[in-house]
Formats: C-alpha cells, sequence, structure tokens
C-alpha cells in the first residue's frame, strides 16, 4: 500500500441535482405554485453537509454548461467544498428532481436525469493521486447501475484500496433510478430485485463501511428480512455495517450479524417532528463521515449522524437544511429537551448565522436609498419626478465607477438604494457580488410603517441577495403604546426575513424631538435582543470607543 499525503478528508462520487422542492406543504405535486430551488443529489448533499461540518470535502462528479451546473459548482464552494473535479459536461445537462411535501407519509419526487451530467463521469475524470490525497471515498449506489459510471467507481475503489483511502458506501437504493419503475414514480422507496442484488453483491467487498436503511439492506442481501440480509451481506462483504433505523436510531455491526437487530452497537436517535424525511439518509450520512473521519469512534459518529438527520427532517429542503458545526454541537448538548428543532430559537439562530451566504469583511457603502427627500427637491424646483430614476442609474454607475478606481470593486463595494425610485439601479449592481441593500421603511414613519405593505409578499420577488434594511426612529423613553407597536411590527419584519432567507439591517434613529444620549444604543440593541429580534447588520451612528465597547 502506497503512502500519500492526505489533504482532503473526503471525496464524494455520485449523484449532484438541482432540487426543486414544492413551497406549498399539503398540496399535490400537481397544484404546487412555487418551489425553493436548492443544491441536491446524494453525492452533492454529502459534501455540502459534511463541508459545514469542518471536514474537507471535495466533489467528484459532472455538471453541465449552464446556469443550474454554475448554480450547483458556487453553493459547493461557498462551504468550501473542493471542486478541483467538478467538471463542466459540454453535451449533457444537469440533473433536475422536482419534489413535493403531501403529509408525514407521502413525498412526491420525480427525476430528470436522461442522458445527465452526473451520469456520464468515468474513469479519465480522474487520476490517482487525486483519490489517493482523501482519507475517504464515498460512493452513492446509483452510480453502480449503469456501465459507465459503475467502471469509473471501480476504478476509483481501486485507487483507495491501494492508497489507504477508506471506501465508504452509502447503498442509496432508488428503483427508479435502476429501471425498475415508471419514470415518473421517483417516491417508491423498494422493489425487489434479484438483478440489482447481484450487481450489488459483486462489490460489496471493495467497502470498508456500508450504510443503508432496513429496506436498503434488503436490496444488498437479497431478502426482505433484516437479519437475513445483513448475514448475507456479511457472506460478501467483511464491511462495518452502518443500519439506519429510523427513529430508532441506528444500528453498528463490525463482525459477525448476531440474531438479534439489537445485538450490534445500538445508537439510538431523538425524536421529532417530521416535516421532510427526503434529506434524512444524506444528513446522516454527513453526520456519520464526521465521527469517521476524525477518528471519533462508532458510538459518536452515529451521535452526529441521528442529530444531522432529526435537524433535517424538521426543514424544508435538504442541503440549506444540514446543520453546521456550531449548530451540531449545541443541538447535541440539549437534544432530549428539544423536541421540535425547527421551532427552537436558539438553533434557528445558529442556522441562520452559520449558513450566511457571503462573509464580508470591511465594505465602503454609498447610500442613496433617499425617497422623500428628492420628492421635496423635485417639488421645490418645479422639475419632473420621473428624473428621479434617470438620477439613481447615475449615482449607481458612479458608484461602479468609484469602486474600480478605488480597488474596492470586488467584495468591498456596497449599495443602498430603494424600489421606488432605484429598481433599475438594483437591477444594474445586483449578481455583481456587491452588498445591496433596500429600504422597506415608509420615510419619516413613527411609529414604523412599510412603503408597500406586507413584506412576505414584497420578499417572494427580491433576489435573495438583497438585505432589508428597516429604519426606525426608537427611543427608551417612548410611550408602552409606541413601544409595543414598534416592536411588533420589527419582530414581523425579522420574521419575515427568517421565513425567506433574506437578511436584515435595522437602522436604528433616536427621535430629534427627544432626549440624544449614546448609552440609548445600548439599551436599544439590548431589548431587541430580549425580543429575539437579532438582526443581521445593525446601522448607527458614530459613538464614542467606550459606546461601541458597551455594544
Amino acid at each position: 500500500m502506497k503512502t500519500t499525503e492526505k489533504t482532503l478528508d473526503l471525496i464524494c462520487l455520485g449523484r449532484v441535482a438541482v432540487d426543486f422542492y414544492a413551497q406549498q406543504i399539503g398540496s399535490r405535486l400537481e397544484d404546487a405554485a412555487t418551489f425553493s430551488k436548492y443544491l441536491g443529489g446524494s453525492s452533492g448533499n454529502v459534501a455540502y453537509g459534511t463541508a459545514v461540518q469542518g471536514v474537507k470535502s471535495s466533489m467528484l462528479a459532472r455538471v453541465g454548461d449552464e446556469h443550474m451546473g454554475r448554480f450547483l459548482r458556487e453553493e459547493l464552494q461557498r462551504v468550501g467544498v473542493d471542486t478541483s473535479h467538478l467538471i463542466t459536461d459540454k453535451e449533457r445537462l444537469t440533473a433536475l428532481v422536482i419534489l413535493g411535501i403531501k403529509d408525514q407519509d407521502t413525498f412526491p419526487l420525480i427525476f430528470y436525469r436522461d442522458n445527465c451530467a452526473d451520469m456520464a463521469i468515468i474513469a479519465d475524470d480522474f487520476d490517482e493521486a487525486y483519490i489517493a490525497s482523501a482519507k475517504a471515498l464515498a460512493i452513492t449506489g446509483t452510480h453502480l447501475s449503469h456501465p459507465k459510471t459503475r467502471n469509473a467507481v471501480l476504478t476509483a475503489l481501486e485507487y483507495a484500496a491501494r492508497n489507504g483511502t477508506k471506501r465508504l458506501l452509502d447503498i442509496d437504493y432508488r428503483p427508479v433510478l435502476w429501471g425498475l419503475t415508471s419514470l415518473g414514480d421517483g417516491e417508491t422507496r423498494y422493489v425487489d430485485s434479484e438483478a440489482v442484488t447481484a450487481s450489488l453483491q459483486e462489490v460489496l467487498h471493495h467497502f470498508d463501511v456500508l450504510v443503508g436503511t432496513e429496506e436498503e439492506f434488503h436490496i444488498a442481501g437479497g431478502s426482505t428480512d433484516t437479519l437475513t440480509a445483513l448475514k448475507n451481506v456479511r457472506k460478501v462483504s467483511q464491511a462495518t455495517l452502518v443500519c439506519k433505523r429510523g427513529a430508532a436510531g441506528c444500528s453498528v455491526f463490525e463482525g459477525e450479524i448476531p440474531d438479534d437487530l439489537d445485538g450490534g452497537l445500538n445508537v439510538y436517535g431523538v425524536r421529532v417532528e417530521v416535516l421532510n424525511v427526503l434529506g434524512a439518509g444524506d444528513a446522516f450520512m454527513s453526520g456519520l463521515l464526521r465521527g469517521y473521519i476524525n477518528n471519533e469512534g462508532w458510538e459518536q459518529a452515529c451521535r452526529y449522524a441521528n442529530a444531522c438527520g432529526a435537524l433535517v427532517v424538521s426543514r424544508h429542503g435538504c442541503a440549506p437544511a444540514m446543520p453546521t458545526k456550531t449548530e451540531l454541537d449545541d443541538y447535541l448538548s440539549r437534544a432530549e429537551s428539544v423536541p421540535r428543532p425547527d421551532l427552537d430559537e436558539k438553533l434557528n439562530h445558529l442556522h441562520r448565522v452559520t449558513t450566511r451566504k457571503t462573509q464580508w469583511d470591511n465594505l465602503c457603502i454609498f447610500a442613496f436609498d433617499h425617497r422623500k427627500q428628492l420628492v421635496d427637491m423635485v417639488a421645490k424646483c418645479g422639475a419632473d419626478p420621473k428624473r428621479i430614476p434617470k438620477l439613481k442609474t447615475l449615482l449607481a454607475k458612479a458608484a461602479e465607477q468609484t469602486a474600480r478606481e478605488e480597488g474596492i470593486y470586488d467584495g468591498h463595494a456596497g449599495i443602498l438604494a430603494d424600489t421606488t425610485f432605484g429598481q433599475a439601479a438594483l437591477n444594474e449592481i445586483t449578481g455583481k457580488k456587491w452588498w445591496i441593500g433596500r429600504p422597506i421603511e415608509q420615510p419619516s414613519s413613527r411609529p414604523l410603517r412599510l412603503e408597500h405593505g406586507d413584506l412576505g409578499s414584497q420578499l417572494i420577488s427580491w433576489p435573495l441577495e438583497h438585505v432589508v434594511k428597516c429604519l426606525v426612529f426608537y427611543h427608551p423613553a417612548d410611550s408602552l403604546e409606541m413601544k409595543s407597536e414598534q416592536d411588533a411590527s420589527l419582530k414581523q419584519v425579522y420574521q419575515a426575513c427568517c421565513r425567506t432567507g433574506h437578511e436584515l439591517l435595522i437602522e436604528v434613529i433616536q427621535p430629534a424631538d427627544m432626549e440624544q444620549k449614546e448609552s440609548h444604543y445600548t439599551d436599544m440593541i439590548a431589548h431587541f435582543y430580549d425580543l429575539g429580534i437579532k438582526p443581521d447588520w445593525w446601522k448607527l451612528p458614530g459613538v464614542s470607543a467606550q459606546t461601541w465597547t458597551d455594544i
């Protein structure tokens, strides 16, 4: 066996696709009106899920040379996944999946994978040095279903065996992807097939770890009795077997299979309210790999795995629902007291702030979100108000020109511009990796009023990269009625942003006719935090060093 420096923790070889999840929970897929777009595919999910757990993962697959392929690449890169071997296929399109959530037992899904990019992976797409650079190689079962991808898998396994790279298989049995159901039946999870069983058993001896549900071990072992199936698998493979058992957790079998399913190492899960089971397996695998790669032992690895699965089944989607290391560790420290992770304020806050799309450093932001002031100026000089949008566009161009001249164009520049007059300017800057904020408050309103009505309906049409900016005139000495009304409005704004995934900036200004004290800003921020209002950004006036320290 060769000795190679392990610069990667994990390589994921298998499916990577775009998931379109219906937003109408309880609806038939036929009646779904809108969809959320997420990174998907079992291997893509695992690469993503392990990366946010601190694992140095790499994606070995193909995507199309189009918008969806670029989306997948950017999503993986954003969380630190190595994409040096995520190949752009100019002949094929990225795979798509459409999914729905009807009820706790019904999750319709349709795979659009005819001649898709990730099924075109071949052995020539990687070399031995790349496989040797990883501590572990994780394969998903779909890529054993086709001769070309199967050859790529077997080549990767051969390289791994020669170089001390651990080999793991997530059986990930999808009958439709083995041609056993109609093309539109992605929901069926088990169809007995001697051909699939034989195909799997030919290669199981290559693996160090096999992971699957009871049904997935049924197909691998050729029996619908779980113990019999596990014993049949043991006849062809000496791998450690990790059997996922839903709400009961999982069982690990390292040697001979006992006569009792509870005779292995049993690590019990935490019961949670289930919203969506579709991402549970990939989340489980991600947690398991964190513990396995870090040599923390099977019991701890399974604790991570069960907890990841529990968190993801309580949320919409899979990859974006994956817990980060900080979030998972917090959950494990108090899992027994969190029956509904989806409703736990601390967990939701940790998930929100540890999965932000972009991490900004120093920013230079040009604010031209003024509305009332410009309208007043136009009226005063008798000008045509239709010229205001043209002014906003010129201001955006000036901001771009200045940012280039100052060397801050990439990642250090931003604008604050309004919807009312600055929509064209917003459209021009969007997609250029600038920080972009948009005001929602009715100018000069006190108590707070929103300029264009209900925020939830507004945000449907906002790009996710746009930050919601809300200015509130607030004071600790406000009347109870004023304070209660503004607190309620701010909480609704914050909750709307949490639901849609938009970041929130709150700007606080003390009313000019009330006592002005720097310490009031510290008190007001503390008050908002006590209410559970935790924006991503604060916009505050310049204050003394001591007040900044207090804040």
